[in-house]
């Protein structure tokens, strides 16, 4: 399967779901900037995967990055990070959203599990009362985004 056919619009991803739970898939989704893909991410994700059949990744647009993360942000254009996620064996299928959060992608997908970073806490996490699981992953210590942006502009 090619990586480009994994990048869903919201509208073609109701359908797969869809599809997917007619099928009797687990469906597990996650989320985030995915800015520049490190062993943190790679980690979430294959953990997420490991709770069910399909993973959907819910991916923050440009617009939302910025406003979450600061105007030099994203590093890589939504369609990059898109292609990137959707070429990793552990991802099923990717939308991008155009809010601050998921929640009304999640509100769409209604997973039958949901993992967020373990920087939540349980009441933080948007969009849990769609989800029949919410799962929190431990996060790999000193990895990520900002770490990797800092130790290369030195």
């Amino acid at each position: 399967m090619k990586a480009k056919s994994k990048i869903l619009g919201p509208l073609q991803l109701k359908k797969w779901v869809q599809a997917q739970r007619k099928a009797g898939k687990k469906i597990v989704f996650t989320n985030g900037c995915f800015d520049i893909l490190h062993a943190g991410h790679v980690s979430v994700l294959e953990f997420s995967r490991s709770k069910g059949d399909v993973l959907v990744v819910g991916l923050n647009s440009d617009a939302s990055v910025r406003r979450l993360k600061g105007p030099t942000r994203p590093v890589n254009s939504q369609a990059d990070r898109a292609l990137v996620l959707a070429a990793l064996e552990s991802v099923s299928a990717v939308c991008i959203f155009k809010e601050d959060t998921p929640y009304h992608l999640i509100k769409t997908v209604c997973p039958d599990v949901l993992v967020k970073g373990g920087d939540y806490k349980p009441s933080e996490i948007v969009g849990r009362e769609f989800a029949k699981k919410v799962v929190r992953f431990a996060l790999l210590k000193g990895r990520s985004t900002t770490n990797i942006i800092k130790k290369v502009s030195k």
